[in-house]
């Protein structure tokens, strides 16, 4: 609760974050000012009074994080944050959407300016993020001081987003307010602004629910203020917005929800309350229209009320003040528990435990060559012996728990006492086990939001199929560079009975184009435990896709002693021959145990196979040329590729004369081996293969 208080000089800085928005948009010919002239009001209002943030530090682990989910009105956001001296300039907001050097981009993205906590602009995600945001926050106080009274620990702080239409219409945001509900996170705050317009016209045309009575359903607080008053005049009720967050903040158990009826771009004249408004610059005579409205000269552009902004710039000096504070604070957290806070040192310097390396040498050690072990099983092992030597490490998956393999033995549920269930009867609001349901996109978004608003490390799961569903959060995950970490089981035909809708055909080839994003798809159980050693350890961690099998297959005596050299290189000699080979066998994952058959079949036919195990494309692709040369010789163009996928990305290390055994359709019912038999994917097969390339090479 803050001690509110409103003068002229917030009177006149609103002002001026309105034509300066406008005149941003104006000037770079193409945004969305509508929006940002509407939201100033409430966003400076949050700065202002409401967010403890130190502008001076970006990254204090102290502050309040602020997640502007409507990318699109991104202006809403820069100016708050030129006007609160982070760092961007006058001449920062008049190159807004400019070059590729600008500060000032016309979606929010994370890493390029400062006091952005989160990309934004698909819609829905931000506020789905922002939940995991919040999940976050509250793990990492578990995790270091969970017997602090609530809201005197430093490591309590608040989730602030504002959204709109487009957010609350996206189907993740509904994912993840039903979780965030059910969770309780009384340190989430949405700030709705419900201006009724978007695209193509008001909302009315799709959208008419009672949003406060389905938030309310979900499990939130919720309140409405509105600045269209009972007369239909319109007045930027400042003073009702902070009595709401006010009264909001006094409920701690329940997410909040508060509803602001806006019109947009007012007070512009012939644009407030129309969709022109939303998409296009206002043109010139809206804009004149609008600084005269607001006491400005309409042939200025860019004006700047310097007295109305080193008022703002104060809000800096608060922060000083409020960080200073919370050193104090955290120092004498330190100084009361000395192991938790050199944990906090280690995991804040992203360093990895003591024990790491030996937990998963105690698992290959316990592995049985010739045992056929499915990659899924070998996945969940590694993980728990990871996590016991790593207590940041905490995930789960969207209802398939058992089937991925990623429950934490032993563990405690992340969730309220209340949702204790036979199945999970230990619950803790601090548990690291977690549970999303069927909402592999909400799973995505909040595993985000968790990264990037902690200092843990989340993992997710489901089947390799639903991978599509979370797709857009994988993206922008890849985007932003983030190491969320995917767990995607059953990853071929080979899952057989459930049938082709279940069984992942494309997948392999579309994940693989998505820039930013490593694949990985082990052979066996020593390359499964290797291909996570290297994800953890790795400094430039990028998001990464763990593809695993179902079914059975067979540990491999020669990744037990080649795994951990050759895994992190993304692909390797696995069996090699006297001499220049006569052909090059390349596999991943369940198709590896069939290159290595399929050179024995050759060998003693007299033909010299060398089997290449490739289970990350895009590791391999960071080696050198050398290393490059001397696993792929460019000398040998025999080639063959054997994967359950389709073709496509194989083609680059195929050449000319390669022969790629692949799947081309979608899946069929029936037994998985036998599925994989009928489709072509046999050790018969890459003999018929190696002996057609070598032919044609020689023809």
């Amino acid at each position: 609760m803050t001690d509110f208080t409103w003068s002229e000089l917030d009177e006149r800085a609103v002002k001026m974050a309105k034509v300066l928005s406008a005149d941003a948009v104006e000037r770079a010919g193409h945004g969305h000012p509508g929006s940002p002239v509407s939201l100033a009001p409430i966003a400076y209002t949050l700065y202002q009074h409401y967010i403890k943030h130190d502008p001076n530090d970006p990254k204090w682990a102290g502050r309040d994080r602020f997640i502007l989910s409507g990318g699109h009105a991104s202006l809403t956001q820069y100016v708050q944050l030129f006007f609160s001296g982070y760092g961007l300039t006058l001449d920062d907001l008049k190159y807004f959407r400019g070059g590729a050097d600008t500060r000032t981009p016309g979606h929010p993205e994370y890493g390029l300016t400062p006091g952005i906590e989160m990309t934004t602009g698909p819609l829905g995600q931000g506020l789905a993020s922002a939940v995991g945001f919040a999940y976050g926050q509250r793990f990492e106080r578990g995790l270091l001081d969970p017997d602090a009274a609530e809201g005197t620990s430093p490591f309590d702080h608040k989730v602030w987003v504002i959204c709109g239409e487009g957010d609350v219409e996206e189907g993740v945001s509904s994912e993840a307010g039903s979780l965030a509900g059910n969770q309780k996170l009384g340190n989430l705050f949405v700030i709705f602004d419900a201006n009724h317009i978007q695209i193509e016209g008001d909302t009315k045309l799709t959208f008419s629910e009672d949003i406060l009575k389905r938030y309310e359903a979900y499990g939130w607080y919720t309140d409405e203020v509105s600045f269209i008053q009972p007369d239909g005049s319109y007045k930027e009720d400042v003073e009702a917005l902070a009595a709401a967050i006010d009264k909001a903040e006094t409920v701690t158990d329940r997410p909040h929800f508060i509803k602001v009826d806006t019109l947009i771009a007012w007070p512009t004249p012939g644009k407030t309350n129309n969709e022109a408004s939303h998409g296009s610059k206002l043109g010139a005579e809206a804009v004149a229209g609008l600084k005269k409205e607001l006491g400005f000269d309409p042939d200025v552009d860019f004006p700047i009320d310097e007295e109305a902004l080193a008022h703002a710039r104060k809000v800096a000096e608060r922060g000083l003040e409020a960080h200073k504070e919370w050193d104090e604070k955290f120092a004498a957290w330190q100084k009361a528990n000395p192991d938790k806070a050199a944990l906090y040192e280690r995991i804040k310097a992203h360093k990895l435990p003591e024990g790491f390396d030996e937990a998963i040498d105690a698992f290959e050690a316990a592995q049985e060559v010739g045992k056929g072990v499915a990659t899924r099983k070998s996945s969940g092992q590694v993980l728990n012996a990871i996590a016991e030597v790593m207590p940041e490490l905490w995930g789960g998956s969207a209802d398939l728990g058992g089937s991925n393999n990623t429950n934490i033995n032993g563990a405690k549920s992340f969730g309220p006492s209340s949702d204790e269930t036979r199945t999970w009867p230990e619950q803790s609001e601090y548990g690291r086990q977690l549970h999303f349901g069927v909402r592999e996109f909400a799973m995505g978004a909040i595993t985000n939001g968790i990264l990037l608003g902690s200092d843990t490390r989340p993992f997710n799961g489901t089947f390799f199929q639903f991978s599509d569903y979370e797709r857009p959060a994988v993206r922008l995950a890849a985007l932003m560079e983030i190491p969320n970490l995917y767990v995607w089981t059953h990853d071929s035909v080979a899952l057989g009975e459930d049938g082709p809708t279940h069984q992942p055909i494309e997948h392999l080839a579309a994940f693989r184009a998505m820039p930013q994003l490593e694949v990985v798809r082990p052979a066996d159980a020593y390359e499964t435990a290797e291909a996570y050693r290297y994800f953890f350890e790795k400094k430039n961690t990028l998001p990464t896709a763990m593809i695993l099998t179902r079914q059975g297959v067979p540990t491999l005596a020669e990744t037990k002693d080649k795994a951990k050299d050759g895994v992190r290189k993304g692909a390797y000699v696995l069996v090699d021959t006297e001499g220049t080979p006569d052909v090059i066998v390349m596999a991943s994952g369940s198709e590896v145990q069939w290159a290595v058959a399929a050179a024995k079949t050759l060998a003693a036919e007299g033909i010299k196979a060398r089997v290449v195990s490739f289970p990350s494309m895009e590791w391999f692709e960071e080696q050198d040329d050398e290393y490059k040369e001397e696993i792929l010789p460019a000398g040998v163009k025999a080639r063959v590729s054997i994967e359950a996928g389709v073709a496509m990305p194989w083609y680059k290390y195929l050449g000319a004369y390669g022969k790629a055994i692949s799947i081309e359709q979608f899946g069929l019912q029936g037994d998985g081996a036998q599925n994989m038999i009928d489709l072509g994917i046999t050790a018969e097969h890459v003999v018929e293969a190696a002996k057609a390339s070598i032919a044609e090479v020689n023809a």
